[in-house]
């Protein structure tokens, strides 16, 4: 290993432990992060600043808001990868100053602030706007497929329960017709035998099976848009690419001024395509940027006659 750079020896031991800080550069996003959160009033936000006056002491809201921001810039959305994150990445530890809350925590932080996490990112807004970032009226308006927390078997549409219960049907056929051949074949025998009952018990379950899927049936005929997600039940089967394939999830539409690259205002919508969501993407920016009129980018898919109306009178 001669002339090679050489590593610090693991069993060495250190007379002063290293200092977090000189890891951490002083351009490093890390940095904005604590500088922003620290500068919010959370409890004017909504967090619930105040600790319990019993039990064992919680984590503060601004180290796991830190955590959470952390998260989203560095596309890591799983709580138990962050808390796995916050045990071996250097940022995050200077960042949450060596903590590491489990993935529950994490999760329950996201669940229970969700309103609160929304008013920050509009702080965010404010603070852009404040430093002239938002210059030139124009935004780009489109719409992101995210995957939920439900199976494709888990979500039924009109066609996939006709498809199910037409197999069960062809299924439950082929049964009755080997029942009778097995009854025949008993009655010429004149003993019983376990292969007749055996199909009767999964004719049963065919049955059950049939019932299930009719009560699914009546439903989906009553949802207003013909899907039910049992799992998740406001995930909606999202058609995407060459339309032969989908994911079950959220249509999330997002508007991006066109300067610097900033989303400026999201929406999470459950509708299965972007048509009937541009009037109201439009009105949100218009109000961010503070224009009198913008231009709006967007695709085909957006394109509809009274969508476009409805945003040339966008006052």
């Amino acid at each position: 290993m001669h002339r090679f750079i050489e590593g610090t020896d693991r069993a060495q031991a250190s007379l002063l432990p290293a200092s977090l800080e000189d890891y951490i550069d002083v351009d490093n996003p890390v940095r904005v992060i604590e500088a922003f959160v620290e500068a919010l009033d959370l409890d004017r936000l909504g967090f619930a600043v105040i600790p319990a006056t019993t039990g064992r002491p919680g984590y503060h809201p601004a180290m796991l808001l830190k955590l959470y921001v952390y998260g989203y810039l560095n596309r890591i959305q799983s709580s138990r990868r962050l808390e796995r994150e916050c045990q071996r990445n250097i940022e995050l530890m200077w960042l949450t100053g060596r903590l590491a809350p489990d993935f529950k925590t994490i999760a329950d932080f996201r669940r229970d602030n969700g309103l609160a996490i929304c008013a920050a990112c509009a702080q965010f807004i404010v603070i852009c706007r404040d430093l002239g970032l938002f210059t030139r009226p124009m935004v780009a308006i489109d719409g992101s497929k995210f995957k939920g927390v439900n199976a494709r078997d888990k979500n039924f549409t009109r066609s996939k329960v006709r498809t199910r219960l037409a197999k069960l049907e062809e299924s439950a056929a082929q049964y009755l017709a080997a029942l009778d051949a097995a009854d025949r074949q008993e009655s010429m025998e004149g003993s019983g035998s376990s292969g007749s009952g055996k199909l009767r018990d999964k004719l049963t379950r065919l049955k059950a099976q049939m019932q299930k899927l009719n009560a699914l049936q009546a439903a989906v005929e009553a949802s207003p848009d013909k899907q039910v997600s049992l799992t998740d039940p406001d995930t909606r089967l999202m058609v995407t690419g060459d339309r032969l394939t989908g994911t079950v999830g959220y249509n999330v539409q997002t508007v991006t001024e066109t300067e610097h690259h900033l989303i400026v205002a999201h929406e999470v919508t459950n509708h299965v395509d972007d048509r009937g969501q541009l009037p109201k993407m439009a009105a949100k920016a218009k109000e961010v940027l503070g224009f009198v009129e913008i231009d709006i980018l967007a695709d085909t898919g957006t394109f509809n006659s009274p969508d476009l109306l409805a945003c040339h009178e966008i006052a």
